[in-house]
């Protein structure tokens, strides 16, 4: 409840104009109902002002990947942003082991994610990030479990800001729900996105 309320707060006087409506954009975003948004604590370190959102890929009572959003803004500019606004994302799932052993997933994975915003017609600078594979082996009372193999993305890049120095945040957000909604291995959202290749479904998705 906490960050939800943190999440929630509200932008007041205090926060610069533009910052109001890149979060305003992010709060009214419609997205595929397979993807659950909602608002949790923002990182108060990284800049003068931030916002979170958490989001899970849901089939029934089953999360598929899940991921988090960060919108950072400095009104004075960031020199490593090339900017005054920074989207930060962290994004996991599971995969079959199969999957996760394929040298080049790496590669691939980054390329969603740039792939994801140009789809989506967005201009962005500064790209940067990691991706993360890793595979859990069980042993004593859980050797029971098969092994579980992990993939985690985790970037930032720099929007670029429209009229009134806003930038498009809403569109951002989709094309990031693009992104989760890829590695959880839904099928492409619409005719525009037949393109897409998502990963196959991964074996025994997590209970919620």
């Amino acid at each position: 409840m906490d960050d939800e309320k943190e999440g929630e707060r509200d932008t007041g006087s205090t926060e610069p104009p533009a910052f109001q409506a890149a979060v305003q954009a992010l709060r009214t975003s419609r997205l595929r109902p397979q993807i659950e948004v909602e608002p949790t604590r923002a990182p108060q370190r990284l800049a003068p002002h931030a916002y979170a959102l958490e989001a899970a890929v849901v089939d029934g009572d089953q999360d598929l990947a899940d991921g988090r959003l960060v919108l950072l803004h400095d009104p004075d500019g960031h020199d490593a942003w090339r900017g005054s606004f920074r989207l930060v994302t962290l994004v996991r799932a599971e995969l079959e082991p199969e999957m996760a052993a394929d040298p080049l997933l790496p590669e691939v994975c980054w390329s969603w994610l740039t792939g994801a915003l140009s789809a989506r017609g967005l201009a962005f600078g500064e790209p940067s990030g990691t991706v993360t594979r890793a595979s859990s082996h069980y042993f004593g009372g859980l050797s029971e479990r098969p092994p579980a193999s992990q993939i985690e993305i985790r970037a930032s890049w720099t929007p670029r800001e429209g009229l009134g120095g806003v930038p498009d945040t809403a569109a951002h957000l989709t094309a990031w729900c693009d992104l989760l909604a890829q590695v959880a291995g839904l099928p492409p959202a619409g005719p525009g996105d037949a393109s897409v290749v998502t990963l196959p479904q991964r074996r025994g998705p997590q209970s919620r």
